[in-house]
């Protein structure tokens, strides 16, 4: 076992110090290594030494500026900070050069959305949505994207899916009860929907709000 993965294992078992300590040694065994910095930088990041963090993520990129890991723990720190342009582009190095799996897309997607770019987060989202069919955050963000963008006759599915998923999933009966009250005249299924999401989450302020709205326009 290396430095780096007795670090990872340290990390991952929450013994932080240790952690620290095997990614310092990786680096100085490796100076030209870009890995030991990322995983330092992982670890900064998460012990909210963002600044630090940055240091190395950056330091990574300087020495391989292909180095995937690096520019999505970069991001991430940028995205918490609220800096979502940098962000988004950051996201999209994490993408062009291959990083893994749907999350580098959901946070492009979410940085998007953040600055009001919805139509542009749209083809990020579905491709995230694409590789991980199972996430019950990333679908149900997927379907209130596409209500966001009023294509409901698409979002319609996708968030009964979400049910699927998560059968007591109260955002998902909440978003889709508010499709059928403002895209159809079905405002039984509206009352449905919002009403089973209320029941989930009693203390869900929005879905009572529409309820008691429909039911006053009812009367």
């Amino acid at each position: 076992m290396d430095f780096n993965e007795k670090g990872i294992l340290a990390f991952q078992e929450k013994r932080y110090e240790e952690a620290a300590q095997a990614f310092n040694d990786a680096i100085e065994a490796n100076p030209d290594d870009a890995v030991g910095y990322i995983n330092f930088g992982n670890l900064l990041a998460s012990l909210e030494e963002v600044d630090r963090a940055e240091r190395f993520f950056q330091k990574a990129l300087t020495i391989d500026t292909t180095a995937a890991t690096a520019y999505y723990g970069l991001a991430n720190l940028y995205y918490n900070a609220t800096r979502f342009t940098e962000a988004a582009r950051l996201y999209k190095e994490a993408i062009t050069h291959e990083l893994e799996g749907a999350d580098a897309y959901y946070m492009l997607a979410k940085s998007l959305e953040k600055e009001n770019k919805h139509t542009f987060a749209l083809p990020y989202m579905q491709r995230a949505a694409e590789l991980a069919k199972e996430d019950v955050q990333i679908q149900l963000s997927f379907g209130i994207l596409l209500c966001t963008l009023e294509m409901f006759k698409e979002a319609e599915p996708q968030l009964q899916y979400v049910i699927t998923l998560d059968g007591l999933n109260a955002d998902a009966y909440y978003n889709l009860g508010v499709l059928y009250a403002v895209s159809t005249e079905d405002t039984e299924k509206a009352l449905q929907h919002l009403t089973r999401a209320y029941e989930i989450e009693p203390a869900f302020e929005q879905a009572k709000y529409m309820i008691d709205l429909i039911e006053q326009r009812l009367n």
